[in-house]
C-alpha cells in the first residue's frame, strides 16, 4: 500500500484518515508547532505537550488531545503507529513519523536543522517517503553562520543604546521573539516584550524553558531596554510611542535585502527559523527517502532540484516540469 498524501484545505493521509496541520476544522489532525497558520479547531489533535499547551493559547475551545513525547510510540487506527521526532523550528514543534507494515512516512511541518537558542535540536530519522517544507529552497538563500547574525544583532543594539536611543527588533511572537530574548539577554542587555510575546515567552517559563530575565513593555521605563514586538505592532500602539528608536526586523527574508524597507525598519537580520537551501538538501541526505513531496515557499524549483539529484521528487498541489526520468 503506497502512501496516498492529498493537498485540499491542507494536507491530508486518506489511508489513516488523519489530517497535518490543517487550518480548517478536522476530526482528527496532526498540529507540528503552535504558529497561526498550523493550528485549527479540531476535534482531536496529536502533539507534543509545549505545542498543545500553546495552542491553548492562541485557540479557545475544547478539544482531545493526545500528548506524545520525543519518541514515544502511539498506535492510531489501522495499525498506524505515531512517532513525534524535535523539528528545531520553536519550542515542542515536531516532526510526524507514520510507520505501517508498508512502510514509513516523515512529515517534517515547518523545521530548521541548525540548532537553536529556543527550541529543541532537530532530529531527523530515516523515511521511506518524506514531506518536507522548502520556504528557503533556493540556492541564494543560504544563511551566514549564526555567531555572525548574533553578534550583528547584540552590536546593533549595543550602538543603538550608547547614542541614548532604543533598539527595537521586530519579529514575531511565538518561537523568534524567544530567540531574540535569548541572544540579546545572554548580551547581558536588558529586554522588555510586548504583551502578545510576554504572553508566550512566559509559556516558554512555565513549560521548563530556561530564559534569560524579561519584563514587560512599560511605557514609562522603557529607555535603556532592548524592546521586542511583533512586526504588526510597528505601525500602532504601544510601539509608536517609543522615541528616539531604531528599528529591525529577524526574518530569513533578509537575504533578499528589501526586508528593511518593506518593514520599515532601519537594519534587517537574516536569523530563521527555517531550514535554508544547503539544510534542506542535508536533511534529505539524513532521511534517505525514496520519494519526496515538498511543499511551501519554493517547493516547485526544490523538488526540480531533487529530481536533477536521482531523487522521485514532487512539489504538491502544483505543476512539476518532467525535467528528468524518474
Amino acid at each position: 500500500m503506497p502512501w496516498e498524501v492529498h493537498q485540499k484545505n491542507g494536507l491530508n493521509l486518506p489511508q489513516i484518515g488523519w489530517w497535518l496541520d490543517a487550518q480548517r476544522a478536522q476530526s482528527r489532525c496532526f498540529v507540528s508547532h503552535a504558529h497561526s497558520d498550523h493550528i485549527g479547531p479540531h476535534r482531536e489533535i496529536v502533539a507534543t505537550r509545549a505545542t498543545a499547551s500553546l495552542m491553548r493559547l492562541r485557540m479557545a475551545g475544547k478539544r482531545t488531545e493526545t500528548i506524545l513525547e520525543f519518541g514515544q510510540p502511539w498506535t492510531a487506527d489501522w495499525e498506524c503507529e505515531f512517532r513525534l521526532h524535535p523539528a528545531g523550528h520553536i519550542f515542542g514543534s515536531a516532526m510526524l513519523e507514520a510507520r505501517t507494515e508498508h512502510g514509513t512516512l516523515l512529515y517534517t511541518g515547518d523545521f530548521k536543522l541548525r540548532p537553536s537558542l529556543a527550541a529543541e535540536t532537530c532530529m531527523p530519522v530515516r523515511a521511506d517517503v518524506l514531506i518536507m517544507e522548502t520556504t528557503f529552497g533556493l540556492p541564494r538563500y543560504t544563511f551566514p553562520p549564526d555567531t555572525e547574525i548574533e553578534h550583528e544583532i547584540v552590536a546593533f543594539c549595543r550602538n543603538t543604546l550608547a547614542e541614548k536611543s532604543t533598539p527595537v527588533l521586530f519579529a514575531y511572537s511565538l518561537g523568534k521573539t524567544q530567540e531574540l530574548l535569548q541572544i540579546v539577554g545572554r548580551a547581558g542587555l536588558p529586554v522588555m516584550l510586548h504583551e502578545h510575546g510576554h504572553r508566550m515567552t512566559k509559556r516558554y517559563a512555565e513549560l521548563g524553558m530556561k530564559l534569560p530575565p524579561f519584563a514587560l513593555l512599560d511605557v514609562n521605563h522603557h529607555a535603556g531596554h532592548v524592546v521586542i514586538a511583533p512586526p504588526m505592532s510597528g505601525q500602532a500602539e504601544p510601539i509608536t510611542w517609543i522615541h528616539p528608536r531604531r528599528t529591525a526586523v529577524a526574518t530569513g527574508w533578509a537575504l533578499d535585502g528589501r526586508a528593511k524597507y518593506q518593514y520599515g525598519c532601519d537594519a534587517a537580520f537574516p536569523l530563521s527559523d527555517h531550514a535554508d537551501y544547503p539544510d534542506l538538501l542535508a536533511f534529505v541526505d539524513r532521511v534517505q527517502p525514496k520519494v519526496v513531496y515538498t511543499v511551501h515557499g519554493f517547493a516547485k524549483e526544490f523538488a526540480s532540484t531533487l529530481r536533477t539529484r536521482g531523487i522521485e521528487a514532487w512539489a504538491l498541489g502544483q505543476q512539476n516540469q518532467m525535467d528528468l526520468g524518474l
